[in-house]
């Protein structure tokens, strides 16, 4: 085993606190548990919410309750309903979320959505 390997475990989401962000509207509110190199969060956001910047991080984002749309930079937006899925690499895409109603999500990113890392 190295100091990368992740030995069995459960996540007891209830006992996470939540942090606030604010967006450029409303409000995403993360649980988060990270391990060397992996980030793994329950986020959800406000009514309204918007994002404030342009991220360019990789991410796999799961939708475990209600929708939002992701929208890129180039003026593309996909929207993602409850039980859909997006994923992408770093630095491969400048998007944002949005929603109109609040959503809640499942996001996971790490080292390991770095171009070039095996």
């Amino acid at each position: 085993m190295t100091d990368k390997n992740i030995p069995f475990q459960t996540i007891d989401w209830s006992v996470i606190p939540k942090t606030e962000h604010k967006g450029e509207r409303g409000s995403s509110y993360w649980q988060t548990v990270e391990f060397q190199g992996l980030r793994i969060r329950i986020v959800e956001y406000s009514k309204g919410y918007m994002a404030d910047h342009w991220c360019q991080k990789g991410h796999i984002v799961h939708c475990l309750d209600g929708k939002f749309v992701s929208e890129m930079q180039d003026g593309i937006e996909f929207l993602l309903t409850k039980g859909m899925t997006f994923v992408v690499s770093d630095d491969l895409s400048s998007h944002r979320s949005k929603t109109r109603n609040g959503v809640k999500l499942l996001i996971i990113d790490g080292n390991f959505l770095k171009p070039g890392i095996e």
